[in-house]
């Protein structure tokens, strides 16, 4: 999209509430605490038959040393780069800061069109408490608005739209294959992403928690469009204690619903965990493609067959789950990033393949007359033909006399064998019996 605005200013204005009402979903965290946003944040909105970019920044704070601060402000300077019109934020009921000053000098150098929204104007008294903002010697263009209730913000996109010059058509991000990196905190998640994007997308640090909202990049390889989605490490529910982590696990978990591969990162130091597992779960239950990168693969002593014995200790633990492939990557190093990437394409290859119903037919029934189900009271089940639903991912529907007597250890048998004959690694199989 060649149409972006970026929300900017000091922390706490209410930048994430704005952002999250123009795309129309809750999509950032929200919380009073300051410097919750962190990383950049996109999102796709649209006013009056003109669709844009919406850029949510971490508040900006000049002369901190804070890691975490130093690291939002290249990240927002970023987005300053990339911007159509700028959204300065600023605060009705605070009024003007020192911090509102030091970000005014910001955009005097950039010279791009800009918008100061002085937000938190609740009542009209508040509204008139904007007008103080014209002392920071910027744009004429002041809206006072409640990000909170919407109020004003009508006005304000009346005005953002007169500064684009093409018009975008909807989502760009709409059809392309989403991959989630998902995992436990601090397993390489941000690296691997920025690793693969050769760029700093999202702050990275080796204190855990770091990321918190997820976040997407558009990304293209071996000629393919696909979205990667950044994701919060997921921590068992016994030890989120914070508001703030707790709002970053359900964005992980709501990215792992709307992406078709999870990629489930693994600490090779650590060994494969309960909670990796509960992950793969997860991902098996939303019937996505799956795939265990094992990172930091350069911390473990090894020789010939280390890789093939931890590979065989992670089948064990995924048992029936053992259809997902496991790959060895270092992102420190670079190792193995893109053979994950492209793994990661096969199994959505996989997923959305469709078998024609003579080749499942031709292959399975020879399948199932070698070893059909077992009778049950005497009576004896037959399964004439099958066919694959036109469904999001593979589902199978076999048709038979008596589908209500198909035990789970024959559907196994049946799932197992068309593992062995079809392509479906790294991909969930929906069996349905009907009758016939």
């Amino acid at each position: 999209m060649s149409n972006i605005v970026a929300i900017v200013g000091r922390p706490n204005v209410g930048k994430s509430t704005l952002f999250n009402r123009l795309v129309e979903r809750r999509m950032a965290i929200m919380d009073n605490e300051s410097g919750v946003t962190r990383d950049r944040h996109y999102g796709y909105a649209e006013w009056n038959g003109k669709h844009f970019t919406v850029i949510d920044t971490g508040g900006y704070v000049v002369g901190s040393e804070d890691i975490f601060e130093g690291a939002i402000r290249t990240q927002v300077k970023q987005a300053l780069d990339e911007a159509t019109v700028v959204l300065l934020m600023v605060d009705c009921i605070d009024g003007m800061t020192d911090l509102d000053k030091d970000f005014a000098n910001v955009l005097r150098e950039i010279s791009k069109p800009h918008i100061i929204v002085a937000n938190k104007a609740d009542s009209a008294e508040k509204a008139m408490m904007s007008h103080e903002f014209h002392a920071l010697g910027l744009s004429h263009d002041i809206y006072a608005v409640s990000s909170m209730t919407g109020s004003g913000t009508g006005d304000m996109l009346d005005k953002v739209v007169e500064y684009f010059q093409t018009d975008d058509v909807g989502n760009p991000e709409d059809g392309i294959p989403r991959f989630a990196i998902l995992g436990r905190p601090n397993v390489g998640k941000s690296s691997f992403l920025n690793a693969l994007l050769g760029k700093e997308r999202s702050i990275v640090t080796d204190q855990a928690g770091t990321t918190r909202d997820a976040i997407n990049s558009h990304y293209k390889l071996f000629g393919k469009d696909f979205i990667l989605v950044d994701t919060a490490g997921i921590r068992k529910k016994s030890k989120v204690t914070q508001d703030i982590e707790f709002y970053s696990v359900l964005r992980a978990i709501q990215a792992l619903q709307d992406s078709d591969v999870c990629i489930v990162i693994v600490d090779a130091t650590d060994g494969f965990e309960s909670q990796d597992m509960n992950i793969i779960s997860l991902a098996h239950r939303y019937k996505k493609g799956i795939m265990i990168m094992v990172n930091k693969w350069d911390l473990v002593e090894k020789d010939h067959k280390t890789a093939d014995r931890v590979k065989k200790q992670i089948e064990e633990k995924l048992g029936p789950l053992n259809y997902v492939p496991v790959i060895f990557t270092s992102v420190i190093e670079k190792k193995r990033i893109f053979q994950a990437i492209e793994l990661a394409l096969k199994i959505q290859e996989n997923r959305v393949r469709r078998v024609s119903t003579s080749s499942l037919n031709d292959v399975m029934l020879k399948e199932i007359e070698r070893y059909p189900p077992p009778a049950i009271k005497g009576k004896y089940i037959k399964i004439k033909y099958l066919t694959q639903l036109p469904t999001k991912t593979p589902t199978i529907a076999f048709f038979c006399n008596l589908p209500q007597y198909i035990k789970e250890p024959y559907e196994r048998y049946l799932t197992n064998q068309l593992r062995a004959n079809f392509e479906f690694s790294g991909v969930p199989i929906k069996l349905v019996f009907r009758k016939k």
